[in-house]
This record gives C-alpha cells, sequence and structure tokens, in this order.
C-alpha cells in the first residue's frame, strides 16, 4: 500500500484528528510537535483534544500505530507529511506565517525522491507554491518532479463527534495539488478515511475555497449583527424574526448575532484574503466591511451593560462584573479570538472588577495590548448562587449547555444575554442582544 507510513505536524486541533483518522484506517503515523509536554501526554495515550477520544489513542499508541515526537528527524521515513500548524495574524493583523516556514524547514533536510507534503494550515492564496514550495526546494529537489505538493484546506468543526455531527472522517475534502499526479496522490490517501474528495485545478484554488467558505460566514454573522442593532432601535426581537425566515425550506440560511467572532477560522480568513488582494490592487470593501461589524459588536454590548447598569443606578467603574463562557463556541474549550477577550479588556478599561466562568476554559489569559496593557491570567471561578448575587451583571457570552440560564437570571442582580441563552421565560432582569430591552 503506498503512503502506508505518514507524518503530520502540528497535534493540535486539526493535526491530531487527522493523525488519529489516518491511524484508525491502517496508516501508521508519526506526529511531530514543538510541545515536549504534549508530545508525552499522547505517548502515554492521553489525549489534550476534546473531539479526540483518549482510548483511541491510547489503543493506537499500543498498536504501534500512532506515536509523537519533537524530532524532525523523523520525517525523513514516512512517505506522506501533511503539515497543520497555526497561521494567527501579527499585531498589524497581517498573515503570520512564521510557523508553515518553520515547518517547512524542519522537512527541508529530510526531504526525499518520492515525498508527498500535504498543507493543511489555512491561508491565502499562493502560500503552498510562493512560500512553501521554495523552501523545500532549497533540498535540490524540484516539486512536481521529485516530489509531490499539495494543498488540502482543513474543515474542523470543534464539538462534533462522529456520531452527532462533521468529523474527520465524513466531511468532504477538497485537494489542490501542484500538478494531477500529486492531487491524485493525496486524494487517494484521504480517501481511505471514508469521507468523499473534490479536486480543483491547483493549489491556490484550494486555498481560495477555504478562505471563501470562512468568510461567507463572517458576511453573513455580520449581516445578521447589523440587523440585529437595527431590530434593537426599532423595538423588534432579531431572535424571533431569524426563527420566523428559518420556516423557508429555499433561500435562506440562517445565522444568529452574537458579541462578535471568534475562533481560528472567521476572525482571521477574511483577513488574510484581504492583505491578499491589496498584492493585485483590489480592495474588498464587502469583506473589510464585515469585519468591521464584527469587531464592533463587544463595544456594542458594553452599551448594553452601562445601560443595564445605569438603570440600577451604577457605574461600570468598579462595577462587578461575571462574564459566562470564554471559549468561542458553546461546548468546547477551544478560547482562541473568543469575543469574550475584548469584551474583558474593554471592561477592564472602563474600570469594571471583571471575573469569569466557563465549564471547559479552566484558565483564560487577556491583555497585553491596546486595550489593557497589562497581561492578565483568570481562573474560572465556580459559578456559585453567591457568585451570581454578588456580580452587579452577569454577561452571557458563551451559551454552554450544561449551565442552568433559567438559574444564572433568578439569581442575578442584572443579566446582559449576547446569545440567546436565557430562556424568555425566566424571572429576572435580563437585557437581550438584539431584542427590545426592558432590563
Amino acid at each position: 500500500m503506498r503512503d502506508q507510513l505518514v507524518a503530520v505536524i502540528g497535534l493540535g486541533y486539526v493535526g491530531l484528528p487527522l493523525a488519529i483518522g489516518l491511524a484508525e484506517v491502517g496508516r501508521t503515523v508519526i506526529g511531530l510537535d514543538i510541545d515536549s509536554r504534549k508530545v508525552e501526554r499522547l505517548n502515554r495515550g492521553e489525549s489534550h483534544i476534546p473531539d479526540v477520544p483518549a482510548a483511541a489513542v491510547e489503543r493506537l499508541v499500543q498498536a504501534k500505530r500512532f506515536s509523537a515526537t519533537t524530532d524532525a528527524a523523523a520525517l525523513r521515513a514516512p512517505d506522506a507529511i501533511f503539515i497543520c500548524v497555526p497561521t494567527p495574524f501579527d499585531a498589524n493583523r497581517a498573515p503570520d506565517l512564521s510557523f508553515i516556514r518553520s515547518a517547512a524547514q524542519s522537512i527541508q533536510p529530510q526531504l526525499r525522491a518520492g515525498h508527498l507534503i500535504v498543507l493543511e494550515s489555512t491561508t491565502y492564496p499562493g502560500t503552498t507554491e510562493e512560500i512553501l514550495q521554495p523552501i523545500l526546494e532549497t533540498s535540490g529537489l524540484r516539486g512536481g518532479i521529485d516530489f509531490d505538493l499539495a494543498f488540502v484546506p482543513e474543515r474542523i468543526d470543534p464539538g462534533q463527534t462522529e456520531s452527532r455531527g462533521w468529523t474527520i472522517i465524513n466531511t468532504p475534502k477538497v485537494v489542490g495539488g501542484l500538478t494531477p499526479q500529486g492531487a491524485q496522490r493525496a486524494s487517494a490517501l484521504l480517501a481511505t478515511m471514508g469521507a468523499p474528495v473534490h479536486v480543483v485545478s491547483s493549489p491556490r484554488a484550494a486555498e481560495m475555497a477555504k478562505l471563501l467558505e470562512n468568510t461567507f460566514r463572517s458576511v453573513n454573522i455580520a449581516l445578521v449583527n447589523e440587523l440585529a442593532l437595527l431590530c434593537e432601535r426599532m423595538s423588534i426581537d432579531v431572535w424571533e424574526v431569524i426563527g420566523a425566515a428559518a420556516t423557508k425550506p429555499y433561500g435562506f440560511m440562517p445565522f444568529r448575532p452574537g458579541p462578535g467572532v471568534g475562533g481560528h477560522c472567521i476572525p482571521v480568513d477574511p483577513l488574510y484574503l484581504s492583505w491578499k488582494a491589496r498584492e493585485f490592487d483590489f480592495h474588498t470593501n464587502f469583506i473589510d466591511l464585515a469585519a468591521q461589524v464584527n469587531d464592533d459588536m463587544p463595544y456594542h454590548v458594553i452599551e448594553l451593560i452601562v445601560r443595564g447598569l445605569s438603570r440600577q443606578g451604577r457605574a461600570l467603574d468598579g462595577a462587578q462584573v461575571l462574564v459566562l463562557g470564554v471559549a468561542f463556541k458553546r461546548d468546547i474549550d477551544d478560547a482562541r479570538n473568543s469575543p469574550a477577550e475584548r469584551l474583558m479588556e474593554l471592561l477592564m478599561a472602563r474600570g469594571a472588577q471583571v471575573a469569569y466562568h466557563d465549564p471547559y476554559v479552566p484558565q483564560f489569559r487577556v491583555g497585553g495590548n491596546v486595550f489593557h496593557r497589562r497581561r492578565e491570567t483568570f481562573d474560572s471561578v465556580s459559578l456559585t448562587a453567591a457568585a451570581l448575587a454578588g456580580a452587579e451583571c452577569v454577561v452571557v457570552v458563551t451559551g454552554h449547555t450544561s449551565i442552568d440560564y433559567r438559574q444564572v437570571a433568578a439569581q442575578a442582580r442584572l443579566v446582559v444575554d449576547t446569545c440567546n441563552a436565557v430562556p424568555r421565560d425566566a424571572p429576572g432582569r435580563v437585557i437581550r442582544l438584539g431584542a427590545p430591552n426592558q432590563g
């Protein structure tokens, strides 16, 4: 069987599910990561990703079909190497490809004829051919001739399991190869996991497809966020409106407002596309406007908090504010780029005393930027009756299903609900984003 031995660089939310998925269908997989503690845990059969069961890791480690290492020399033996490293943006919101460059530089000394290199990290169109390929070719080997090269956009929906959602096993994959041979080879390997594979003409087309997926979501979230602000002003309940529109069985897809956008994809991918577009003297006005609307939502939440506190004769300065949920999505432990981060920074900048509770995120770091100069680490507090009663405002940012929001509303002095988590008939003072608010 070709490409029997596979390596995966980066064992995070994308790389580990891929590594385990390939191992489950008979491949032998070596995972490479710079975090030695993560590597040690994986080799003990433990998992740091909730979507990847520890039992599966332990079984595959014992069967010698999965192992982890920090040694890049292990990249020489595998037939195929997947790159699944972070692609954040820097303080100026420009793409940070340092992790991709580092991965390429770790592969280059080990590169040999016949290797298949697949980039899965989300990035702008052209990265595979303009950044990754030239670094690999400093080995003297040529892409598309001596080794195969492809881009396959990651598609990970955190919090999903195979029994109730889209996972690495059943989510269709897109493949763009440097050559038809490279595309066919990457497709054949990925198809062994069972999901359909769609081949496009080039790595650039595959890179653009990924950005389209998440820019589509960013733009539509911005649209419904803007409508939420309008509905507040017009004393219309945007949640009722969305529910009504969603009864149309064609031509409509429901998106829901919130305190902003989070995660590694939606806040980042449109910025990558806008940045690259400027190279072609093209200004992505529509995309940039959507980002602006979404970025402004935490500021609107601050306005709702100030409004609610003022009705109780209280200023935000010095007020005790409890944030419920800092993960970027409900029922997961991933807090990357969560809107809760900006919201907490803005609250502290206005003099509020801030605490948070999240059953999935035990620690949360904020600050170290222009919004809040000091970098601070918070520990999640227990969600007790005393904690709720002691807060002058409770802000629901992420609606984790394990929290009893009816009880929250009953025990809190004021609740600002940014995600429609509190039941409509719950007692207490509730200000709801996108709805007529009586406070």
